[in-house]
């Protein structure tokens, strides 16, 4: 078999950035240096100030 290549560390992009909550790489909101995922940020946004309009 062939030899094991370690994951390639990005610089930039969309994988560079992280969700401080739970670890997760996509969809990450980093608008007022929140840094979270989306899922985490619907269910913190109450908690942190945010209001849901409609």
């Amino acid at each position: 078999m062939g030899k094991f290549k370690p994951p390639k560390i990005h610089k930039y992009g969309r994988g560079v950035q992280e969700c401080q909550r739970c670890g997760s790489r996509d969809a990450v909101i980093q608008a007022y240096g929140l840094y979270l995922c989306r899922q985490c940020f619907r269910e913190v946004a109450g908690t942190i100030g945010f209001k849901k309009y409609s």
